[in-house]
């Protein structure tokens, strides 16, 4: 996994410390913050990368920094540390996006299991993210008469109706259409609706094969 880091919050010295380590001694990198408050004053660590954090921490509580980050559009896989009495507002967090959380005490191989499967989601999120913006390149490459074909196609018109609604002969659209496709690296009309949909959505889905 290249450049993985690890950010840490922790208001314990000796918590964020040892946690620290043991993910150094799993081959991450990490760097630790006292506080959300610290962390949020700094440049965020660019590369795959997740966030382990308490929950409850001083002036800035976990939910705040998870919030606040969300705000500024970094999008950074979230684990949470909690006390046993921590775990309804982990369900919050949960809902508002955190990958995880952890009871404390946990064990070392918990931890590193649920940091293994948070950088594993920000690559996967980050490779999804690359993809989009290929695809956005490849569909800004197109004429407007191709994104006009494109885009009645994608709605399941055939191409002689394509010709009536924008006054063109058929195998005028047929052109267009053709020269589209291979442009857009489309294999099929399914393809080409999945691509549209995710152009319209400005996200990719797992299953999308572009």
């Amino acid at each position: 996994m290249p450049e993985a880091i690890v950010l840490i919050v922790d208001d314990e010295e000796q918590v964020r410390s040892a946690i620290g380590g043991l993910v150094r001694s799993a081959g991450y990198r990490s760097v630790l913050y006292a506080s959300a408050v610290d962390l949020l004053a700094k440049p965020i660590p660019e590369g795959v990368r997740c966030l382990v954090a308490d929950i409850r921490l001083p002036l800035v509580s976990g939910l705040d920094l998870q919030s606040e980050l969300a705000k500024r559009g970094e999008r950074i896989p979230i684990l949470f540390i909690t006390g046993h009495g921590d775990i309804p507002m982990s369900v919050r967090a949960i809902k508002a996006g955190a990958v995880d959380f952890l009871p404390k005490p946990f064990r070392d191989q918990d931890i590193l299991d649920a940091i293994a499967k948070a950088l594993a989601e920000d690559m996967r999120l980050k490779e999804l993210e690359e993809e989009l913006i290929s695809l956005r390149s490849r569909f800004e490459s197109l004429t407007p008469r191709e994104r006009e074909v494109l885009q009645l196609a994608s709605l399941g018109l055939l191409n002689k109706q394509i010709a009536a609604e924008l006054g063109l002969s058929e195998i005028t659209v047929k052109v267009h259409r053709g020269s589209a496709m291979r442009k857009m690296n489309a294999r099929t009309l399914a393809h080409l609706v999945r691509m549209m949909e995710a152009l319209e959505r400005g996200a990719l889905q797992v299953q999308t094969p572009v």
